[in-house]
């Protein structure tokens, strides 16, 4: 399994059911959680989202949990226009600002990378950086450079599809530009 390899696991309950993917890691024993809506309230395909900073950190106290909270900054399947005057350096300072000890930046949807061109402040960021979507074996080289690690998820499926299943071709694809 993944945690015997000794690679960082985290856990993600949608939609910004951040306490309960909070307990899931605690008692699972992964190392984060990724937090929708944790910093900027915003309007998702789910509907209206608050920020949960201070309540999603009182409970990780309140359990006694060692568990980090990673948090999407300008989430994915969201409008952000009550943030638009924010950009991708305001978002990642404001959920540091809230407790935040990584963040995962997102492009628009699901398998859509963020615009690269956005991406040239993130080596500066003082904690950990995860690009939450859209990565390929074509891009895989030039996002890794912005960032600390990589979720790497539809591009894996049959045809690129989040609801399909795992495609080996896919996957060793990945794997074989990851190696370099």
């Amino acid at each position: 399994d993944i945690v015997s390899l000794g690679l960082p696991v985290g856990v993600q309950v949608l939609a910004g059911a951040n306490q309960a993917a909070l307990s899931v890691a605690t008692v699972s024993g992964a190392q984060f959680v990724r937090a929708e809506g944790f910093a900027f309230a915003h309007v998702a395909d789910e509907g209206w989202m608050d920020g949960d900073a201070g309540e999603l950190l009182r409970y990780r106290r309140q359990i006694k949990s060692d568990v980090s909270v990673y948090c999407d900054v300008q989430k994915k399947h969201s409008a952000h226009s009550v943030t638009a005057d924010l950009g991708l350096m305001d978002w990642i300072e404001g959920a540091l600002f809230c407790g935040a000890d990584g963040v995962v930046v997102t492009g628009k949807s699901t398998g859509y990378a963020p615009d690269h061109k956005a991406l040239g402040d993130l080596p500066e960021v003082k904690c950990p950086v995860l690009i939450g979507s859209g990565i390929t074996p074509q891009n895989v080289s030039t996002y890794a450079s912005y960032a600390n690690g990589l979720i790497v998820g539809s591009y894996l499926k049959v045809d690129g599809h989040w609801q399909n299943e795992v495609c080996s071709k896919r996957a060793a694809a990945m794997r074989q530009a990851i190696d370099g």
